[in-house]
């Protein structure tokens, strides 16, 4: 072979190496996700999932109360909290209506049209899991590389969720999530809040003590902190699987 085909050969490999850069990193963040999976009970056991119904304690400061959370896999919602005595629903999704109860009032109030659509159009897709059928939610994913989150080697990756409706305009709708590179299962998330009071705060969700649920392994401790400082703890106790829940459960009562 001569001087000039070896040259050619080299080129040709390298700019073959530079074109298939972007598709392996796409791949790799498929990678990641088929470890996930399968180290957490299988993508066939997480397509089972119809519903879950937790039961647990939520601390914010130094008050812990007692909560059961419903969460379909149509998107529906209902959370229930017991607090200074009192049981109330503090958030619930009916397919269509994002409501919850004043707890003064006990009265239950919804929240304005462009919050529920815009939970209908993202966070109601999200359960069981967001990466769950990804394409078919309309997400896109980038492995943004590798670095420390809570301590661990993590797998960075961007997950592009379309967009949200901000004060009538469309909004980039991106969160990020941290896959710890020995078990490959997300330790943490993290967001911006794009709306209201807190809007440009940093939202972090930090994922841990794995347990078994039914057939799959699942986070039984959840933090939430708002540009790092916790704002709310969740112990999970008890998960059900596929609950048998009434529709009713999850529409907004009459006023009294």
């Amino acid at each position: 072979i001569t001087h000039e085909m070896k040259t050619l050969q080299t080129l040709f490999i390298a700019l073959f190496v530079v074109a298939m850069v972007p598709s392996t990193q796409a791949q790799t963040a498929d990678e990641i996700l088929e470890n996930y999976f399968e180290n957490t009970g299988g993508v066939d056991n997480w397509k089972k999932i119809d519903g879950m119904k937790m039961t647990g304690k939520a601390a914010m400061g130094p008050q812990e109360f007692p909560f059961t959370q419903t969460m379909m896999a149509d998107g529906r919602m209902l959370t229930e909290v017991d607090f200074m005595g009192q049981n109330f629903i503090a958030q619930a999704f009916d397919g269509e209506q994002l409501w919850g109860m004043n707890f003064q009032t006990q009265e239950a109030e919804a929240q304005d049209a462009e919050t529920s659509e815009n939970y209908k159009k993202n966070d109601s897709k999200d359960f069981p899991d967001p990466f769950l059928n990804y394409k078919d939610k309309g997400y896109t994913l980038e492995l943004m590389g590798e670095e420390m989150a809570e301590g661990t080697e993590v797998y960075k990756i961007k997950v592009n969720k379309g967009t949200v409706m901000v004060d009538g305009k469309e909004e980039n709708n991106v969160a990020f999530y941290y896959f710890d590179k020995e078990n490959f299962v997300p330790i943490m998330s993290e967001s911006t809040i794009n709306v209201g009071p807190q809007k440009g705060m940093k939202v972090q969700t930090v994922f841990s003590n794995y347990q078994e649920a039914g057939d799959i392994f699942y986070p039984y401790s959840i933090e939430t902190k708002y540009n790092g400082q916790t704002g709310q703890s969740i112990k999970i106790e008890a998960i059900e699987m596929n609950p048998e829940v009434e529709d009713s459960t999850f529409k907004m009562p009459e006023k009294k």
